[in-house]
C-alpha cells in the first residue's frame, strides 16, 4: 500500500465506496431456458483505487433470480486489477431455496473492446465447488452510468469504538448519553439501556445514572434504575454503578438484581451522523448525536424478574448524545428497515431564546443501498436559504415526518401505542425537568417517492410493526 494513503498511525487515509446495478441471465443445469438476474452491490475498500495494481474489495447486496432466489445477504469479494492482471473478479455467495451457492467470474478487460470488457460479466454459479449453471451479467450504461459515477465515496475509516469515550471536559450544565435499543428477532421484545453522566449547571458533583428497560411482545413494559453514582472518567466509555458500555461490550444490573444484561455488540454498519458532522466534534449546537455504527448485532442475555432472553444476532443500535440538556420538545426514531437500510430521525424544538419559537427542526438521515440521504445532514433542518424545510408533527400516539431533498420526497408516520409506550422522567442539568414517552416496540410506515417524468412515482415502501423504535419528549 503506496505512503500516500495512509495516515500518521499507518492507518489509510481513505476508503473507496460504490454501488453497482447489473442486469443478465442464467441457465441453470437441467434447464432449457433462461432466467433473468439482477444483481445490486455496494462495495467498499479499505484503500484509494491502485490504477495498475490491484484493490481488493468487499462486497453486499441483493441478487434475484426469476422464479428461482432473492437473498438480500449476498456478500464476498471483488479483485479490481483493470491493468496489472486485466481483469476484475467477482466472487459473491448467496443463498437460494436453502441452497448455499456462489456466482464467481470475471470481466476481462482489453483495449481492443474497452466498454464491453469492462460492462460484461461471464459467470459460473457453484455449488461446494460445482458447477450447476452459467450466465452473463452486464452494466446497463444508458440507466447506470450517471448513478455509478455518482455513488462514489472516498470516507475516512472511522473506528465505532472510537466515539464511545466520554466527551465531557468537567465544564458545568452539560449531559452526555450512551444508549441502545434493540429487538429480539425470536421473541419480538425490544430492548433499552441508557447510560447517563449529567453536570448540573451550578458547578455541584457531576453523577452517573441510567435505566434498562424490556418490551415484551405480550405483557407489560418493565424498568428499573441504576444510580444516581459517582463518576469516575474513563476512555472507553461509560462506567458506573457496576453497569458498562464499552466499545463491543454492554453490561450491568439494576433493581439489585431485578433486570441484568450482558450483551456484545458488533458494529455491522459504518457511523451515521444524524446532526452534521462538524457538530459532533465541535459542540456549538445545544445538542448532537450520532451512531457509531449506524446498525449493530447484539448476542448475550438479558434477564428480567426471573425470565432471560437469550439473544442471537439481534438488530439495533448504540448512539450517542452529547449536549447542555433535553430539548423543549422532541421526537426520535431509529428504523432498521431490512437489506441494510435504516432510517434515523431527530426532530426538536430548543429551549434557547428565539429557537423555542420556531417549527420543530428535522434531522433525517435515510442509508438505503449503502449511500445516505439527503447527502447533507443539515439540508432537512435548513433547506435551501429557510425555504424547504422538512416538516414534524409532533403528537401521541401517531406523529409525522415529512418533506423533500432533490428529485426524491418522503413521508413517515410513527405510532406508538399507549400499552408498548413508557413514560420516564428527565433531570437537565439546570435542574429542569422533562418527560420522556418511548416505545421500543412502536409502529412505523415510510414511503420514499421519486419524481419521473412529471409525476411522483414510489421508489420504496417500509411498514414496520413493532419493530421500530422511537419516543416523544415534552416539558
Amino acid at each position: 500500500m503506496s505512503k500516500g494513503n495512509r495516515g500518521r498511525s499507518g492507518v489509510p487515509a481513505r476508503g473507496t465506496a460504490f454501488a453497482e446495478t447489473m442486469l443478465g441471465t442464467v441457465r441453470l443445469d437441467g434447464e432449457d431456458r433462461t432466467r433473468r438476474v439482477r444483481l445490486d452491490l455496494a462495495v467498499r475498500a479499505d484503500r484509494l483505487p491502485r490504477p495498475l495494481g490491484t484493490t481488493e474489495a468487499r462486497a453486499t447486496g441483493r441478487i434475484r433470480v426469476a422464479g428461482w432466489a432473492d437473498d438480500p445477504g449476498a456478500e464476498g469479494e471483488l479483485d479490481i486489477s483493470p491493468v496489472a492482471r486485466r481483469r476484475i473478479h467477482y466472487r459473491l455467495a448467496f443463498s437460494a431455496g436453502g441452497r448455499r451457492l456462489t456466482l464467481d467470474g470475471w470481466k476481462s478487460v482489453t483495449a481492443l473492446r474497452p466498454v464491453a470488457s469492462m460492462t460484461v460479466l461471464p459467470y459460473t454459479l457453484l455449488e461446494d465447488g460445482r458447477p450447476i449453471g452459467t450466465g452473463t451479467l452486464r452494466f446497463p450504461l444508458g440507466t447506470g452510468l450517471l448513478p455509478f459515477l455518482a455513488s462514489f465515496r472516498f470516507p475516512r475509516p472511522e473506528d465505532p469504538g472510537a466515539f464511545l469515550a466520554p466527551r465531557w471536559r468537567g465544564e458545568p450544565g452539560r449531559t452526555e448519553v450512551w444508549y441502545t435499543t434493540l429487538t429480539d428477532p425470536d421473541s419480538g421484545s425490544g430492548l433499552w439501556l441508557h447510560h447517563e453522566l449529567t453536570a448540573p449547571a451550578d458547578g455541584s458533583r457531576p453523577y452517573a445514572h441510567g435505566w434498562a428497560a424490556v418490551f415484551p411482545k405480550d405483557g407489560p413494559v418493565r424498568h428499573a434504575r441504576f444510580g444516581p453514582a459517582e463518576w469516575t472518567p474513563g476512555t472507553s466509555g461509560f462506567h458506573a454503578a457496576g453497569v458498562t458500555a464499552a466499545p463491543g461490550r454492554l453490561t450491568g444490573t439494576a433493581e439489585d438484581g431485578a433486570l441484568r444484561w450482558d450483551l456484545t455488540e458488533r458494529p455491522t454498519d459504518e457511523p451515521l451522523f444524524t446532526f452534521p458532522r462538524w457538530s459532533w466534534r465541535r459542540p456549538l449546537l445545544p445538542a448532537a448525536q450520532m451512531l457509531p455504527a449506524a446498525r449493530a448485532a447484539y448476542d448475550g442475555t438479558f434477564t428480567h424478574d426471573g425470565t432471560t432472553l437469550g439473544l442471537t444476532a439481534a438488530p439495533g443500535a448504540s448512539a450517542r448524545i452529547y449536549g447542555h440538556g433535553n430539548a423543549r420538545r422532541w421526537a426520535w426514531l431509529h428504523a432498521d428497515l431490512g437489506d441494510g437500510d435504516v432510517l434515523e430521525i431527530v426532530a426538536a424544538v430548543s429551549t434557547r431564546p428565539g429557537l423555542r419559537r420556531l417549527e420543530p427542526l428535522v434531522f433525517l438521515r435515510l442509508r438505503r443501498s449503502g449511500r445516505t440521504w439527503p447527502r447533507r445532514p443539515e439540508r432537512p433542518a435548513v433547506g435551501w436559504a429557510g425555504a424547504g424545510r422538512f416538516r414534524a408533527g409532533l403528537a401521541l400516539p401517531t406523529w409525522t415526518v415529512t418533506g423533500r431533498s432533490g428529485p426524491r420526497r418522503i413521508r413517515v408516520e410513527v405510532t406508538q401505542p399507549p400499552d408498548r409506550t413508557l413514560a420516564l422522567d428527565y433531570t437537565d442539568p439546570d435542574g429542569r425537568h422533562a418527560t420522556c414517552r418511548n416505545s421500543e416496540r412502536a409502529d412505523a410506515h415510510v414511503l420514499l417517492e421519486r419524481w419521473w417524468f412529471g409525476g411522483w412515482r414510489t421508489e420504496a415502501e417500509w411498514t414496520l410493526d413493532g419493530t421500530a423504535h422511537a419516543e416523544v419528549g415534552t416539558r
